[in-house]
């Protein structure tokens, strides 16, 4: 069980970021995704706020609030612009990698110096292990060869490469090819190709592999809820202003009956990721809870956006509207953090151990 009201602190925190998400990510998303880049001045500007730091520990500089405030943020700023917010959150997820299994001295060598930077970015790339071994990205040796094919950023200052056994630092040795991406615009894209890459660092640790990859589905998982919840608010808006028959469309049952759909899976998700989070801040196992918050979020997100689009009818195609970009978000997100079927697999690991659990806990009992 968690407390449902975050606290003081985290609600103050999320009201700023609100007005921030709404003022700038939601008014100007856009020309973010025309420039695949966002200006010096909102850079500047979102630095100003000092949300950086907030899982850092005090001991680092940082607020220490952990994973809680931080899915609280960026659902927020999800809400705006996800893209943006990758382009604004420059060391993201890869804190995640470094933190769990480099310690506080990888976070001194490679995060806090680049805190102060607002166009700073590290990348976090999955090693699926060699599912796409003839093409994709792979380890060889003390080296890294082949093709990463999109990773949302244009440029990057260090790539971090996580997979089941560890996490790498690569440095050098690589480039960024600038790409049209779908989704996630507003911050850029790129193949990254890997030249006999040496790496930098490695840190091999199976169990805190899977914390920093279950704390990359948190944070996905909460840029993709602000992603369908505004989906859901703004079909819901349009639905009680569109009138037909006499009454607003919204109150044609049929249609009333879908928004509850949708909002309830709005909430539901919600709630998984809160779940997982708290167990975080609270030292608990939390990875499969992380990772069926994650896949229950990918499969809102293919519910709620088509049906918000569809909601509008043919014009919800056309950009004029934003709803053809909650539908490119929501999917280009659900690729990232391994994808859903790797979030399912963790899941499913961990309910087949509760079964077998339960079974041995009958047997004892019977005997």
């Amino acid at each position: 069980m968690f407390e449902i009201d975050p606290g003081e602190d985290i609600n103050l925190i999320v009201d700023v970021v609100q007005r921030f998400s709404s003022a700038v990510l939601s008014e100007q998303y856009r020309d973010f995704e025309a420039a695949k880049a966002l200006p010096a001045t909102v850079l500047n500007d979102y630095a100003a706020l000092g949300l950086g730091s907030l899982e850092l520990p005090e001991a680092l500089g940082g607020a220490g609030l952990g994973s809680r405030a931080k899915i609280a943020v960026l659902e927020e700023l999800g809400y705006g612009d996800p893209g943006a917010t990758l382009a604004l959150d420059g060391i993201g997820p890869a804190l995640y990698a470094i933190a769990e299994l480099g310690g506080e001295s990888a976070l001194n060598e490679y995060i806090l110096p680049r805190l102060g930077d607002p166009g700073a970015r590290i990348a976090l790339i999955w090693d699926d292990g060699g599912v796409r071994k003839k093409v994709g990205l792979r380890r060889n040796g003390d080296h890294y060869i082949g093709t990463e094919p999109w990773i949302p950023c244009q440029q990057a200052d260090l790539l971090v490469i996580l997979d089941r056994q560890g996490v790498s630092i690569v440095d050098s040795g690589f480039t960024l090819k600038a790409i049209k991406g779908s989704g996630l615009r507003a911050a850029g894209a790129a193949e990254v190709v890997f030249d006999q890459a040496p790496i930098a660092m490695r840190w091999d640790d199976p169990a805190a592999a899977a914390r920093a990859l279950a704390k990359w589905q948190l944070y996905i998982s909460a840029l993709l809820v602000g992603v369908f919840r505004v989906a859901a608010d703004t079909s819901r808006e349009y639905a009680m202003d569109r009138v037909a028959f006499g009454k607003p469309i919204a109150h044609h049952q049929a249609l009333a009956f879908l928004i509850v759909d949708m909002q309830t899976a709005v909430d539901s998700t919600r709630l998984l990721m809160q779940d997982a989070a708290c167990r975080a801040d609270a030292g608990q196992p939390f990875e499969a809870a992380a990772a069926s918050a994650f896949a229950e979020a990918v499969e809102t997100s293919m519910f709620v956006t088509p049906n918000a689009l569809q909601i509008f009818g043919g014009q919800g195609f056309m950009q004029d509207l934003p709803l053809e970009k909650y539908m490119r978000e929501a999917r280009t997100l659900g690729l990232m953090a391994g994808g859903v079927d790797l979030a399912r697999e963790v899941a499913g690991q961990d309910v087949c151990a509760m079964g077998a659990t339960v079974e041995l806990s009958a047997l004892a009992l019977a005997e």
